[in-house]
């Protein structure tokens, strides 16, 4: 149809309208919240280039669940802070770990609250990369999956409802899916981060995390930025050594991987709103040079409507809050 017969605009002009012909929807049930956690007490320390988000000691994680529960974000992903590395990356897998310790301590407070964890070793290693290294500083990707399945066995043991390895080795999610069924986490789901970048916008997690590597970076084992068809097919080998759900990292330069991995798979698909992406915008609002609720907001939902089902995103609150408020 042509104007003046069809004329876009009347179902536009009052907000009743607009929402009644909204294809995409955003609630605060599809955001996943990260939490950096460390050992210590009273520990509640502001990552310097992402404003509002902290590092948290042990006994400050209660408090942070009740104020998600209350906000209606149902889910957090953790990553922990070490009190010692090493080069084998054993606080990853320890019993006693800073993620386990923070498992627990979440489930003590809040049973029901779901705690998903990110399985990596970068956090972990004296060196900073994501596994154990060869003489020429290369990660060694056989010996690492031992290393990734032993760190989520361990989680899973302490409570995790699911695990989430972010390592980009392959084969990682069959060696996760075989060591947890072997021991009879069988209903434990898998978030794999199947397509994840060597991305510039990483960097402020790694300040939060301290997770920059010693030396080089991690081009031999994450996705280059040019690279598309290659997404399809990591999420395919994921998919069939039992991912659950499927994830695009970062997501904001990566909607259009987004948009081909859920028409491809139809598997339930996550956008992982990243650390660079957020400070941008932070610095941005601290300057007044943008709309700092319309922007985020607008941002969200565009990881929806490019086919998205859920967002991890340090914007999570402030997001929750805006939606309450319509």
């Amino acid at each position: 149809m042509e104007f003046p017969t069809y004329r876009p605009r009347r179902l536009r002009r009052t907000e009743t309208l607009r929402a009644m012909v909204r294809e995409t929807t955003l609630d605060t049930g599809d955001l996943i919240y990260p939490l950096f956690v460390l050992f210590g007490q009273g520990i509640r320390r502001e990552v310097p280039s992402m404003p509002g988000v902290f590092n948290l000691s042990l006994d400050q994680l209660p408090a942070e669940i009740d104020e998600l529960r209350a906000l209606g974000i149902p889910a957090v992903i953790l990553f922990g802070l070490p009190d010692h590395k090493d080069e084998a990356g054993s606080g990853a897998f320890a019993e006693d770990g800073i993620v386990q310790e923070a498992i627990r301590a979440i489930k003590a407070h809040d049973p029901d609250f779901y705690v998903i964890t990110d399985v990596c070793m970068c956090e972990y290693t004296s060196h900073g990369h994501c596994g154990a290294l060869d003489e020429n500083g290369c990660v060694i990707n056989d010996v690492t999956l031992e290393m990734l399945a032993s760190t989520a066995l361990s989680h899973v043991e302490a409570g995790a409802d699911m695990v989430a390895p972010s390592d980009m080795m392959d084969g990682r999610v069959g060696a996760i899916r075989g060591a947890l069924d072997a021991e009879g986490f069988t209903d434990v789901p898998i978030m794999a981060y199947s397509a994840k970048y060597a991305s510039a916008y990483y960097g402020p997690f790694r300040d939060a995390a301290d997770s920059a590597p010693a030396s080089g970076d991690r081009r031999g084992y994450q996705m280059d930025p040019a690279n598309g068809e290659e997404a399809l097919r990591e999420t395919a080998l994921d998919i069939q050594e039992g991912a659950d759900m499927v994830m695009v990292k970062p997501a904001l330069a990566y909607m259009d991987v987004i948009r081909r991995v859920k028409d491809e798979f139809g598997y339930p698909t996550v956008a992982y709103n990243v650390s660079g992406e957020y400070a941008m915008v932070k610095a941005a609002a601290a300057n007044d040079w943008v709309d700092e609720k319309r922007i985020v907001l607008e941002t969200l939902m565009s990881f929806k409507r490019a086919g998205a089902d859920l967002i991890i995103t340090y914007h999570a609150k402030d997001a929750a809050r805006w939606l309450k408020e319509g």
